[in-house]
């Protein structure tokens, strides 16, 4: 079970740095620092685009206009550490 609880914990961090790396993406290609057009550079954010989109349009419906600022890949993660959180403490004290 322990397993299970370890590999669980690995995947919510990934996803968690896939976050981070996707919000980094999309702030260089706004302010022209990568080049979208590039097609291994384009290829990266169309996956992380892809796999972190399904989890943040849900928290995008609920949360107000905030002008032009989107919050919801910081809730995101609030919510994945509070998952993870939940799993070492249930879980069997996984120590990471």
């Amino acid at each position: 079970m322990q397993s299970l609880l370890f590999l669980i914990d690995q995947v919510i961090g990934l996803y968690m740095w896939c976050l981070i790396i996707v919000v980094a993406m999309s702030w260089l290609a706004s302010f022209n620092v990568i080049n979208t057009q590039n097609k291994l550079v384009s290829q990266i954010y169309d996956f992380l685009y892809r796999i972190t989109e399904p989890a943040l349009s849900p928290i995008r419906k609920r949360l107000p206009n905030l002008g032009g600022l989107d919050i919801s890949p910081v809730i995101l993660i609030l919510v994945l550490v509070f998952i993870r959180n939940l799993l070492r403490e249930y879980g069997g004290g996984i120590s990471i």
